[in-house]
């Protein structure tokens, strides 16, 4: 049967790509984000998370649900139900090596302990992992994540919700708490590299002025699509009287931020972007295709947003383009000759202004640039932890590409397939 077939086209504003709406009939649902595909490796499920409301941010213990789209038949269902999400990656579900591994976060509500499970949603078996899923690598052996119970200290939307009481507080560079590797053909969880390691093993090195002033949390952490290298996100800001929620809010000038990749043994440590770059602004780092470089927005020379590329072990820090100006979840698509990108709803210059955003590609040779797609991401809510972002994201074929829009009053995922394009 036809993939698609069962689906409805996209046509607003006339794309210049196939797209399809894979979530018609079913509101609420968002993928996972800019550097993970929701398709699953042989191609035929697509996975989403189906949050319960989208007026506010989860409660403790609050429930969503995880579904699974078959392409060839349309068929939409509920696979699980979880209360390990927040609202900007749902629960970070990720494919494993094959349709068979489908990995997503959990909160036991009795201890308030956040975990994975593996699931195969073909037979709805499942085994409960120690550690926790940010990013599992490509062939699903491992799983990588930072503590999911305290990412909302300096951003929500990314981890799991738990009492704020049972979510530590760590000050200064901890020997005990940073990135976790979990191996899922045992379930069993390491700690890979503590914050400590991190900022006092990398070369070159993390720039981090009185550590103990602060409070020092991991975040983000990605596998690079070959499997062999990791970069992560420390996140760092002056410490006060009480534990702070949120500093993104209130204080985001006071954050400050460092890339650094290693091997998954630990080894190879460097600082690829650190504070005194990422303290001029910027967002939104990933591996390219070939593994070894980064591409991210940046304010390079501290006047407007462009797009950058820099080696992962720090050197060769550099614009892309002199005069395209960088915005939203920039990857460069599979092949290295153009570039794929949306736009955040407010803020930059490539939105529309009525709350409509493009799917960006741009020519990495010669800057030229087409508008692919043009998709409503604008939202009622207020609170920017529950906006929408497209987070266009290629599948392991590079050929169809996953994103988020807001469609007919409800969050809806959509695929575009690219072929045409030959990128």
């Amino acid at each position: 049967m036809e993939k698609f077939g069962h689906f409805p086209r996209y046509t607003e504003f006339s794309p210049q790509v196939p797209v399809w709406c894979v979530t018609p009939d079913t509101g609420g649902c968002i993928h996972r984000f800019f550097d993970t595909s929701p398709i699953s490796p042989s191609g035929r499920y697509l996975a989403v998370f189906q949050l319960p409301q989208e007026e506010r941010l989860p409660e403790p213990g609050e429930t969503g649900r995880v579904r699974v789209i078959d392409l060839e038949t349309g068929e939409n269902r509920v696979v699980a139900e979880t209360c390990g999400w927040e609202p900007q990656l749902g629960a970070n579900i990720n494919w494993g090596g094959s349709d068979e591994e489908l990995f997503f976060n959990d909160v036991d509500t009795a201890t308030w302990r956040p975990f994975a499970w593996k699931l195969n949603p073909l037979t709805g078996e499942r085994q409960r992992m120690e550690g926790t899923v940010y990013h599992a690598s490509p062939d699903g052996r491992w799983l990588v994540s930072a503590n999911l119970t305290t990412m909302r200290r300096t951003q929500p939307g990314y981890g799991v919700v738990v009492p704020e009481e049972t979510a530590p507080c760590h000050i200064g560079l901890s020997d005990t708490d940073g990135f976790y590797l979990t191996d899922t053909t045992t379930g069993k969880r390491r700690l890979l590299a503590s914050t400590r390691e991190l900022v006092t093993q990398a070369n070159p090195a993390v720039t981090m002025t009185d550590p103990d002033g602060h409070e020092v949390y991991g975040f983000h952490c990605k596998f690079n699509p070959q499997g062999d290298r990791l970069m992560v996100s420390v996140r760092w800001y002056p410490r006060a009287e009480k534990p702070r929620w949120d500093v993104f809010k209130e204080h985001m000038a006071e954050v400050r931020f460092a890339w650094v990749t290693m091997k998954l043994d630990g080894s190879e440590k460097h600082c690829a972007v650190g504070p005194e770059e990422w303290e001029k602004h910027g967002h939104h780092a990933t591996w390219f295709p070939d593994g070894e470089h980064i591409s991210m927005n940046l304010m390079i020379d501290r006047d407007v947003m462009r797009f950058v590329q820099v080696k992962s072990d720090g050197t060769g820090l550099r614009k892309m383009f002199d005069h395209v100006i960088g915005s939203g979840h920039p990857t460069v698509a599979p092949g290295g000759k153009y570039l794929l990108t949306d736009t955040y709803t407010r803020g930059e210059p490539a939105a529309y202004g009525d709350g409509t955003v493009p799917l960006r590609w741009i020519d990495l040779a010669t800057g030229a640039e087409r508008a692919l797609v043009r998709i409503n991401t604008a939202q009622p809510s207020p609170l920017g932890a529950m906006r929408v972002d497209a987070h266009p994201a290629w599948d392991r074929t590079g050929r169809y590409v996953t994103f988020n829009g807001f469609v007919g009053g409800t969050r809806r995922v959509f695929v575009a397939d690219m072929q045409q394009l030959k990128p």
